[in-house]
């Protein structure tokens, strides 16, 4: 039987988002597993190719899909195993042979694996706002911050497969404690969750200034987000204070690969009208001069699912 169509899966530490994908690029079904219930892999892994399989059924393709792409935080092209994903319950602190188990479960299907924020950055160069741009940075802002470097059109993979770590780097001397360990990440701070802890130290900070923030209970940055288009002083100055935080690493990033582009991707770039204009500002008050208003600042231009799983598909079509 022909199998024009592969599997595309985006891993995230929320929700593991999965589409099948015809040869043109196009998800023609998808759906969502949540992801972080399960504390083993073998758990998880059961319960995605579960859903792998009743999405072939249900859009009536059983038998026609030739192989499985995947974009996990952590993820080794290489060696197709997810290492010491903290983000991830059932792989924290883990070395998991993702691609043989999960090929395993879906009764020998082969399955290629990267990092996700690689697979962001195929499916946006491929498929979007980096369409034709050779040298770019992919941040994705999302439950951490992750990145996909990309050089002369070729993702940057380095000698081990775990090159493009940039939301590791660090933000913030002495800052936080980040959930790999180390102090000061940037993920600490401008991922969905280091905005929250943002929030919460705002308010702490300011107890005798009003914000909508202190009629939330756990704050999220979605309650950020929403409170800052609503006028809300504090959430405005909390995304002043991530877009500051931003631009001043973007300035390093660019000194190592001197790209022409940084594309945002991930729920928290939603937040761009907020984010734009102090991300351009630290960046260029911190570069050489050689670089200076030469970088764009792109967002994605494709829904947030459909550019990871895109990306993670692209993988398939080589099996």
């Amino acid at each position: 039987m022909e199998q024009p169509y592969v599997l595309g899966i985006d891993i995230g530490g929320q929700t593991a988002k999965c589409g099948i994908v015809n040869a043109r690029g196009e998800v023609l079904a998808q759906t969502i597993l949540v992801s972080n219930t399960q504390t083993d892999a073998q758990s998880f892994i059961d319960a995605l190719a579960s859903t792998l399989k009743k999405l072939m059924s249900d859009a009536g393709l059983d038998g026609q899909v030739r192989g499985i792409g995947v974009g996990a935080p952590n993820g080794n092209y290489y060696t197709g195993e997810i290492k010491d994903a903290p983000n991830l319950t059932w792989a924290r602190a883990k070395n998991v042979p993702f691609a043989k188990m999960l090929s395993e479960a879906m009764d020998g299907m082969p399955v290629a694996l990267t990092n996700d924020a690689n697979a962001a950055a195929v499916g946006e160069m491929t498929y979007g706002a980096a369409r034709g741009i050779k040298d770019f940075i992919m941040i994705t802002l999302g439950t951490g911050v992750g990145s996909g470097i990309v050089i002369g059109g070729n993702v940057l993979y380095g000698h081990d497969g775990f090159a493009g770590e940039l939301g590791h780097t660090c933000a913030v001397r002495g800052g936080r404690v980040c959930g790999c360990g180390k102090q000061g990440c940037l993920e600490a701070y401008c991922s969905a969750i280091g905005v929250a802890r943002t929030a919460v130290e705002w308010l702490e900070q300011h107890p005798d200034e009003s914000s909508l923030l202190r009629l939330r209970e756990n704050i999220t940055s979605k309650d950020v987000f929403e409170a800052a288009k609503a006028g809300d002083k504090a959430a405005q100055e909390i995304f002043d204070f991530t877009g500051n935080l931003l631009g001043r690493s973007f300035a390093d990033f660019i000194a190592f690969s001197a790209p022409e582009a940084i594309v945002l991707f991930g729920g928290l770039a939603r937040a761009k009208e907020f984010l734009y204009e102090p991300i351009v500002k630290a960046m260029n008050d911190n570069l050489l001069a050689i670089w200076k208003d030469k970088v764009k600042i792109l967002f994605s231009s494709l829904s947030e699912s459909d550019a990871a799983i895109l990306g993670a598909s692209a993988l398939a079509w080589n099996l």
